[in-house]
């Protein structure tokens, strides 16, 4: 049957379905890829002309880009009884929650194609974040999941993968076989989590393996230096999952720690095993990581810093230090547009140099029209979160105009920050850009002609950056406590949907580790030679 197997650059249109063929020579699978993390803080609504939408064979140009994608499409690419057929995918940057029509023209969208294809295939790899939120839908990706399983019917495997900053829900779990989850963080795994998962989902469709999901969750939101996983304890707790996954006793295994910016019912950290054997091993691996998770909840928040005190610090440094604008990181959703680090620095005199970005499509699109070399005045910050920015008054040079248009440096997926102009005025040099981008890597930095080794104080609107970026040279990296829609202090944020009580945002929470089992089975496949019995 040599003849039926193609390469992924051609469309997987041209195979004969397994009906056709009337045997399973190849597993047609089903991409389909929906991914967005939001908080539920920022104001500002997102939409759909927000995401990159890949329709079909377009969804192939992930091919060998580190993403759940490219990973999984490497996996399957080279197994010789696949054909993957690329369905749809939508990307975005992290924002405020999705307006409700945005949201259904998505989900139709995405539903539409599995409908075309539901009968003619025979899994499902589904890429997600799980930290995406709506108006009117706070489980994006578990009403997806369900209503693609409806679509494919209960014999037909889905596998999922996801950031560990997502969100897990009980819907997600019961309408799907498995899943793989993020190890690192910062992240840089994102290949080999589709990969992982790829490996899942082919497991499940050649041997038709029945599996238990174990599920302890814990009323704790995390945030902090603790959990970056090269060095901190979640990295460590994150290795006996990895260990227990690589030993072959679970089909996977994770440590998920939620956003705890996505205010939604069942937000929370957890323990979450996949196993294709008796579950009593898994629940006992799972209670016992939840225990230890919660017990040292209290060195997993964040050590913050007053921005009176890091200013100090900045003044008496010899070096360069750098200023982590976590409560403003568009990573995480926020809306970008802070300027209470330029302010706080400018009002205190500091005279040492300075760089920023910031988010401000009005104060870009006045340098775009004054042009290169011209001296403009501007209200700068505060266009978007007007009731925790007010905007300030500079009189700034124009020094570079782009198109704010970068990759990032570890996913080399492309960014897109709209006209974008490099502002400087007084000692302080600010990237201002039309409209927000992750900002947890140099890549806007140095697209735009600069490197932060030059400056005495770098601006990071993100909580963590990977070492080498700016830990491995700076003297000091000073997480500012400054508000924001995305701020570590997270009992300033305000949750209102969140299952509680919870820690931090609550005091005197007791917990003790209980887990949930989910069941799901395969039935044979008659169809297919060596089909389990």
């Amino acid at each position: 049957m040599q003849s039926l197997l193609i390469s992924l650059s051609k469309t997987a249109q041209v195979m004969p379905s397994s009906k056709e063929t009337g045997v399973h020579s190849v597993f047609r699978i089903l991409f389909i890829e929906c991914m967005q993390e939001i908080s539920s803080f920022n104001p500002v609504l997102s939409s759909y002309d927000k995401f990159r939408i890949d329709r079909g064979n377009s969804m192939l140009q992930q091919r060998g880009l580190n993403t759940a994608v490219g990973g999984a499409l490497q996996v399957l690419e080279a197994a010789s009884d696949v054909v993957v057929v690329p369905g749809f995918g939508a990307r975005s940057d992290s924002a405020g929650p999705l307006a409700a029509d945005s949201w259904a023209r998505l989900s139709s969208d995405i539903l539409k194609v599995v409908d075309q294809n539901a009968a003619e295939i025979d899994g499902v790899y589904l890429s997600v974040h799980g930290a995406m939120g709506a108006e009117n839908e706070l489980d994006p990706e578990g009403y997806l999941a369900a209503e693609i399983r409806k679509r494919i019917g209960p014999d037909k495997p889905m596998v999922m993968s996801l950031d560990l900053h997502g969100i897990l829900t009980a819907r997600m779990i019961e309408a799907t076989n498995g899943f793989a989850i993020y190890y690192t963080y910062p992240h840089h795994d994102f290949a080999d989590t589709g990969a992982r998962a790829a490996r899942l989902l082919l497991k499940l469709l050649r041997e038709r393996t029945a599996t238990n999901v174990v599920r302890v969750t814990i009323p704790a939101l995390v945030r902090g230096h603790e959990l970056i996983t090269e060095t901190g304890i979640y990295g460590r707790f994150l290795d006996e999952c990895k260990a227990l996954e690589d030993s072959g006793e679970a089909l996977a295994a994770g440590l998920m720690i939620g956003n705890p910016f996505t205010d939604v019912p069942e937000l929370c950290s957890q323990v979450v095993v996949v196993t294709d054997r008796d579950p009593a091993a898994a629940t006992a691996f799972a209670e016992k990581l939840a225990a230890k998770f919660w017990a040292n909840r209290d060195i997993m928040q964040a050590h913050m810093t007053s921005l009176e005190d890091a200013i100090a610090g900045a003044n008496a440094a010899t070096g360069s230090v750098l200023f982590s604008d976590a409560a403003d990181a568009p990573s995480s959703g926020s809306s970008g547009d802070s300027n209470l680090l330029i302010k706080g620095l400018r009002d205190a005199g500091f005279t040492k140099s300075v760089l920023a970005q910031i988010v401000d499509p009005a104060a870009a699109a006045a340098a775009h029209r004054a042009g290169v070399g011209a001296t403009i005045e501007v209200d700068l910050g505060g266009a978007l979160d007007r009731k925790r920015f007010t905007p300030m008054r500079v009189s700034a040079r124009v020094k570079l105009l782009s198109d704010g248009k970068s990759r990032l440096e570890t996913m080399k997926i492309s960014l897109d920050a709209g006209p974008t102009a490099v502002l400087t005025f007084e000692n302080f040099t600010v990237v201002v850009f039309s409209q927000s981008v992750s900002l947890f890597d140099r890549a806007m930095y140095y697209s735009n002609g600069i490197d932060p080794v030059e400056y005495d104080v770098i601006v990071l609107k993100s909580p963590h950056a990977e070492h080498h970026m700016y830990d491995a040279w700076v003297e000091k990296n000073y997480v500012v406590d400054v508000a924001g829609s995305t701020s570590a202090n997270l009992p300033t944020l305000g949750h209102t949907v969140a299952a509680r009580p919870m820690f931090p945002l609550d005091l005197g929470v007791t917990y003790a580790p209980k887990a949930q089992i989910y069941r799901s089975t395969l039935t044979p496949d008659a169809n297919r030679d060596g089909a389990a019995a």
